[in-house]
């Protein structure tokens, strides 16, 4: 099906554009299926999964450049994105819980924070802000760290970005570091013709251990960042909360003139 195609109303024909196969919304597609292929490597594989989910982060910022370039910017692409965004953190955070079972409620409550402030915010961006009002305007006035975050490319890029890379160290990090995974000490007895969907082969998987120095220098210059991130996370749910309340004040007075 081609992007455009004929549309007759009266005597002329129009092109209609089809969204759906958009520049940037193929991208977003190309994302989703490198992310799923990540995560079916995720658990014995990661080589091969932390190559896949770095392109699909990488894709991020190509498919927002070509939006811009090929003026094909949509809401159904910027929903896209942050439905990818969301989803694929959630899932790399649901395996480092179960990798780092002691530290499970720090990866859980970060998920639900992820959610819930990105949530709220698009929420009350199309509820006080009207259904062509981008979440990602945001004014000074109301928060000058979510403005900078949402309108300089820079920001944005290097604190999502760097967000990721930590998260993915420390993926990389349950597979090599006897520090954080005390079980890669242990020997694992060899066992032949192992069910690669077992237990018992994630464990041969993870006592095959990779040289952890150089995720421990990637997790450490990143998590700076990562906490600033979670910080513009509460901001912006903090932010969203208070616009909305602002809304049903105004809405009850009115509702109160009326009477």
């Amino acid at each position: 099906m081609p992007a455009t195609e004929k549309v007759s109303r009266g005597k002329d024909v129009e092109p209609r554009e089809n969204i759906y196969l958009f520049v940037p919304n193929l991208i977003g597609y190309s994302r989703i299926i490198l992310a799923v292929a990540s995560l079916y490597y995720m658990p014995l594989h990661p080589r091969t999964c932390s190559l896949l989910y770095s392109i699909s982060c990488l894709l991020d910022a190509l498919d927002g450049y070509a939006a811009r370039y090929l003026d094909q910017s949509t809401r159904f692409g910027a929903v896209l994105d942050m439905v990818t965004d969301r989803c694929t953190t959630a899932c790399l955070l649901v395996f480092l819980a179960s990798a780092f079972p002691r530290w499970s409620i720090v990866f859980q409550g970060l998920i639900a924070l992820d959610m819930a402030s990105h949530y709220m915010h698009m929420y009350a961006t199309l509820a006080m802000g009207g259904s062509d009002e981008s979440h990602k305007n945001v004014d000074k006035s109301r928060s000058f760290i979510l403005n900078l975050y949402y309108t300089n490319r820079t920001v944005l890029f290097l604190c999502c970005a760097l967000n990721e890379v930590f998260f993915i160290a420390l993926y990389l990090l349950s597979f090599s570091s006897p520090l954080l995974s005390p079980g890669l000490l242990e020997q694992v007895p060899e066992i032949k013709q192992a069910n690669p969907y077992s237990a018992a082969a994630l464990e041969l998987a993870r006592a095959n251990k990779m040289d952890s120095t150089v995720p421990w220098i990637i997790a450490i210059v990143s998590f700076p960042v990562m906490m600033l991130k979670q910080i513009i996370n509460v901001v912006q749910l903090v932010k969203a909360s208070r616009w909305l309340a602002e809304g049903d004040l105004e809405a009850r007075r009115e509702r109160k003139k009326t009477r």
